[in-house]
């Protein structure tokens, strides 16, 4: 098997498209044409990260925290960690590949993680994004339609939420012209001819766009193929930062507390002032989440649940919930999992592994 199968299958959860402007997710380094030996999962990077993939025989690391995240001006022996690890992943021939805002910004995601170990229900995207959709308007012979459309529909267009092969029809009437060189479906060279035609619209993520369009046209039997593209600029509730869910039932704030030292092997959490509210709906941010208060505030939650606020930033709550800091490592610890869970399940037979070495730079004196 090769990197990019790996690659296929991990795009085929968080498209690359979905990472913020400001990150750096895909492939870092090495080749994705190179056969893979073997998977490592990690959160983070480091010299001892790209030794234990040696040891273990994988020529693949997957890390959600991309190690490459700023401009590298250059890569020496004598340089910081960022640099000495990347050396040692080339002369290792370790291909390096991170999944990381674009993994936040699904639903099934890194912040699915911290969901379950709360057993949140009613889950919803906490700050879905905009202008990711994009709709197709075709026009084709009402017999060749059904044909046409599950070609979309298997490509990835008209998913709209929890609910798969959408589409709008509408029957008409086409007019063409063949000119010379032309080689109609239907008609008669220079004689304009009027058809019955199907109206079909099908929405689509716009990462998927090649692959529609081509699944359209391999579908289709017209030589030239009339459609449009428009742009949507709807909010695309299943993508975008953080989520929010109900606890099953209401929790004091000091349970609540408990239970997420408890569910995340706290040692210690930095919160707000307690509001004297009951805690049911919590908001959660995998990592550094201070700009999605506003909102948990806007959702009525409860609770918000993030990482590496800074001082003033608590005071955000306003008194109206309760921000909890559990640390971003804590708050991230199950990403490996959830992605060996999904590769293992994709490449039953095949080496996928879970780094053992915990990469957390924090540490406590209590």
């Amino acid at each position: 098997m090769q990197i990019k199968s790996v690659i296929k299958e991990l795009e085929g959860i968080a498209p690359t498209h979905l990472q913020e402007s400001y990150d750096n997710s895909g492939l870092l380094t090495g080749s994705a044409e190179w056969d893979c030996s073997g998977i490592l999962l990690t959160l983070d990077i480091t010299e001892n990260t790209i030794e234990e993939a040696k040891q273990k025989g994988c020529n693949l690391v997957i890390a959600h925290h991309p190690i490459i995240f700023k401009g590298l001006k250059k890569i020496t022996h004598t340089g910081d960690y960022v640099e000495r690890t990347l050396i040692k992943a080339i002369k290792s021939d370790v291909a390096l590949y991170a999944i990381h805002t674009n993994l936040d910004n699904v639903l099934h995601g890194v912040n699915k993680m911290i969901a379950d170990r709360l057993a949140l229900s009613d889950r919803k995207v906490l700050a879905p994004k905009d202008n990711l959709l994009k709709k197709l308007v075709f026009f084709v012979p009402p017999a060749h339609a059904e044909v046409v459309r599950k070609a979309i529909f298997d490509a990835g267009g008209g998913r709209l939420g929890n609910y798969a092969e959408c589409s709008f029809n509408q029957s008409g009437t086409g007019t063409f012209m063949p000119l010379e060189g032309a080689q109609p479906f239907s008609g008669t060279m220079n004689e304009r001819s009027s058809e019955p035609e199907e109206r079909i619209e099908i929405q689509y993520p716009a990462w998927l766009e090649g692959a529609v369009i081509q699944a359209m046209k391999a579908s289709h039997p017209y030589e030239e193929v009339a459609y449009d593209l428009i742009p949507v600029t709807n909010v695309a509730n299943q993508y975008g930062s953080g989520l929010i869910g109900v606890l099953p039932e209401p929790l004091p704030e000091i349970e609540f507390l408990s239970l997420l030292k408890s569910s995340f092997s706290l040692k210690i959490i930095r919160h707000s002032p307690l509001t004297g509210k009951k805690i049911q709906k919590v908001a959660v941010c995998g990592g550094a989440g201070s700009f999605l208060t506003k909102f948990a505030l806007r959702g009525n939650a409860d609770a918000y649940v993030t990482a590496d606020l800074k001082y003033h930033e608590f005071f955000d709550a306003d008194n109206r919930l309760l921000l909890a800091d559990i640390g971003h490592w804590e708050s991230e610890q199950f990403t490996s999992e959830l992605l060996f869970k999904h590769l293992i399940e994709k490449f039953p037979t095949f080496a996928v592994l879970k780094s053992g070495e915990n990469t957390n730079p924090v540490h406590y004196f209590l």
